[in-house]
């Protein structure tokens, strides 16, 4: 401030100099006035390119000057780079909030007071059919037209959520979409939707499996206490009352099948993968298999042809009595479906790369390629009727299917309708051995010793 009331005192005294030396008196005076009125126009100079500065922009460069409008000009430069690093710094956190919010399992959408979209994560435009780029600024419900949606959207109480279909819902694979309206801002609107297909499809899973488990031990309850109610209230030949008390039993241990099934598919799917150094002889699994279905099949009054191939000297890591189950119950199967007048055989074959293949092919009524996938569901029945007479229990291969992922192996099943099926699992190179010399029959005389 100083030095600038400084030149301009400066200015008036170069000034009345001047004006003394050409007109006296007078000239200094005038002088004096022309020193005043030059140091205004050059400040105002100054001061105008500051503004013209200003109007430009912060991309243009400062103009150099000392004095006050130097330091004015180097306080708002300074000020502006604030500014813009401020900016910077908004718009960064603003995409790597706008980036999360792309990242998100759930659909995102903002709308403005009209309703017009003004941003969408790619998981809304999944789940609602909307493009990002195409859609901008239309109405969401020119585009969402579920009949659900437009009621919701209309009657402009978002206390809750609605479910519409998804885009790609189809009749086979449905696709089920939670959407829920949130007000923000002046008269704005945050659109929320997550795919709640797989909980549906879950909660609908739980209804069936209580339902099936219900129906499953009423019918042998039913006749349980039929039989009980008509051995008490009747006096009956002791022949009837030995034949009813075998029916008993029998329905008995259906029932006890049954809970043996699902208490193994709860600890199947409650405990921890097997590991790799529990290691279990492959002739005494086959071995086993062999000695349970000879005899099921014998109980079941069946003279099926059941052909059990060699073993190798082979170990197989993981579970013992998890790979005992799952290749039991593939033989049970065969053997249970396959009529008297049938064939069975087993075997264990070597693959390329070092995998092994344990395979069960029977000569029974098959199964239409629509009902193979769904085999290893629970309680699938490709004919109920014909599983009630087997006496199965619709779980066999649901718990092969877990122990099957739980050892790294995979289940393959081959079916022809009036020829056979064929069901085999196939074992990675990282769960097979050759067996130790004397391994295997040292094992198998130890187990069959534990199971007497």
């Amino acid at each position: 401030m100083f030095l600038r009331i400084g030149i301009f005192f400066a200015c008036q005294l170069a000034g009345a100099a001047v004006g003394w030396w050409f007109g006296a008196e007078r000239g200094a005076v005038a002088g004096i006035a022309a020193g005043g009125l030059a140091w205004f126009a050059v400040d105002l100079l100054r001061g105008l390119r500051v503004v013209r500065w200003l109007r430009r922009g912060s991309p243009a460069p400062a103009p150099e000057m000392l004095g006050p409008w130097g330091e004015a000009v180097d306080r708002m430069r300074r000020g502006l780079r604030a500014r813009d690093q401020q900016v910077e710094d908004a718009q960064q956190r603003l995409q790597d909030f706008l980036a999360a919010i792309q990242a998100s399992p759930n659909g995102v959408v903002l709308l403005d007071a009209q309703g017009r979209i003004e941003w969408s994560n790619q998981t809304a435009s999944q789940h609602l059919g909307i493009d990002p780029q195409r859609d901008m600024l239309q109405l969401i419900g020119n585009l969402v037209r579920d009949p659900a949606f437009t009621v919701y959207y209309a009657g402009n109480d978002f206390s809750h959520e609605i479910t519409i279909q998804g885009r790609d819902s189809t009749p086979s694979r449905p696709m089920r979409i939670s959407v829920h309206l949130h007000p923000y801002g002046q008269g704005r609107r945050l659109l929320l939707s997550r795919d709640i297909t797989g909980v549906e499809q879950a909660e609908a899973m739980r209804r069936d499996f209580v339902a099936n488990v219900s129906h499953e031990i009423r019918t042998p309850l039913t006749v349980l206490t039929g039989f009980i109610e008509t051995l008490q209230n009747l006096p009956l030949p002791e022949e009837d009352r030995a034949r009813y008390l075998g029916l008993m039993a029998q329905q008995a241990q259906r029932m006890q099948t049954l809970v043996n099934d699902l208490l193994t598919l709860s600890r199947l799917e409650g405990s921890p993968l097997p590991g790799a150094g529990e290691w279990t002889s492959l002739p005494l699994l086959m071995t086993q298999c062999e000695e349970e279905a000879r005899a099921l099949s014998g109980l079941l009054g069946k003279a099926q042809q059941l052909r059990f191939g060699d073993a190798p000297a082979l170990e197989i890591g993981g579970a013992g009595s998890e790979l005992l189950s799952a290749m039991s119950n593939l033989v049970s199967n065969a053997v249970r479906y396959t009529p008297a007048s049938g064939s069975i055989q087993v075997q264990w074959r070597s693959l390329e790369g070092g995998r092994g293949e344990f395979s069960v092919r029977d000569s029974g009524p098959g199964v239409a390629p629509e009902h193979i996938s769904r085999l290893t569901e629970r309680f699938y029945r490709v004919d109920r009727s014909r599983s009630r007479e087997t006496g199965g229990t619709g779980l066999g291969l649901a718990i092969v299917k877990h122990v099957v992922q739980r050892h790294g192996a995979e289940l393959k099943i081959d079916s022809t309708p009036g020829v056979g099926s064929t069901f085999a699992i196939q074992f990675p190179t990282s769960r097979l051995r050759t067996a130790k010399a004397g391994a295997t029959h040292a094992q198998h005389a130890t187990e069959s010793a534990a199971a007497r």
